[in-house]
């Protein structure tokens, strides 16, 4: 008996990201996102975690470099295709090397790199400086990427700046992303001079540069980077501009976000997800998003 291709009636994912099983972060929300918004999450986790390693204590984790490969000729055997492969939080040099086989074996797909490098200045703990460059290897070869402020510099190799930038500053971040390859690049959570935080992204085929404020609200939660990075990603698959796919994600984590914060649950657990998947179900009237 054959193998059936699969339905083309809906698009396909590779994601390559972590697993937690607490916290709601990584694949963990990254799956229903794609599988509501109508697109197939496939599931390439990079290692399986008891919880994220923010704030749990001792986390228990399977490392699974080995199985990324494997996969990958297995897929290809079998004559699997992707719409997109999209790439989040790597644990090492060789999970960065599987991911370029991943992008190079699917080169009509989408490649969507999130360089999960760091964040409020600092790079994550397990990024050393030879992966920081190898973050840029990969993102070299992606179509879209989505840093934020702190993973911004460190692309540009540049050192971390808290001021808020002005627009031309932001435009020209924007330009050198570019440069390194992708087509269109998101920066979120980026403070401008006008004192409002905004996520603001670069269309290089429109020559476009957008922006869409974000509401503020005085907490933190993890995998809010995962979603939005999710959302752009199905809005991208269905057909949407830059400028509607990230207003999409900045509109649903502010619903998200707020609801969780008003019912004042711990920070670790992670926003309330399954209060408004169906959210991303509706037809919204959109017209936050400005030119920058």
């Amino acid at each position: 008996m054959g193998i059936t291709a699969p339905c083309r009636a809906t698009k396909s994912v590779a994601a390559i990201h972590d697993l937690s099983g607490y916290g709601r972060c990584s694949l963990a929300v990254i799956a229903p996102i794609l599988s509501v918004m109508g697109h197939q999450c496939v599931a390439v986790p990079t290692a399986v975690l008891s919880t994220h390693t923010g704030g749990f204590g001792e986390v228990v984790m399977e490392d699974l470099t080995r199985y990324l490969p494997q996969t990958l000729a297995h897929y290809r055997s079998v004559g699997l295709t992707f719409d997109s492969v999209y790439t989040g939080f790597l644990g090492s040099q060789a999970q960065i090397r599987h991911c370029l086989d991943f992008i190079a074996a699917y080169p009509e797909a989408l490649a969507v790199v999130d360089p999960v490098m760091g964040d409020n200045g600092r790079t994550y703990r397990t990024y050393t400086r030879e992966m920081c460059r190898s973050v840029v290897d990969l993102v070299r070869e992606a179509d879209l990427i989505t840093p934020n402020k702190t993973e911004m510099y460190l692309l540009l190799g540049q050192e971390y700046n808290p001021r808020p930038l002005t627009a031309a500053e932001i435009k020209s971040c924007l330009l050198r992303l570019s440069d390194l390859g992708p087509s269109q690049v998101i920066v979120t959570g980026t403070e401008l001079a006008d004192m409002t935080v905004s996520n603001v992204g670069y269309d290089r085929e429109s020559g476009r540069f957008w922006r869409v404020a974000c509401s503020y609200v005085p907490q933190n939660y993890p995998g809010t980077g995962d979603i939005f990075a999710s959302i752009v990603v199905g809005a991208i698959l269905d057909g949407d501009s830059l400028a509607i796919a990230m207003e999409k994600a900045t509109r649903f984590l502010e619903l998200t976000i707020r609801t969780t914060y008003s019912y004042g649950t711990d920070p670790k657990q992670g926003v309330m997800l399954e209060k408004n998947l169906g959210w991303l179900t509706l037809s919204h009237s959109l017209s936050g998003y400005e030119s920058l």
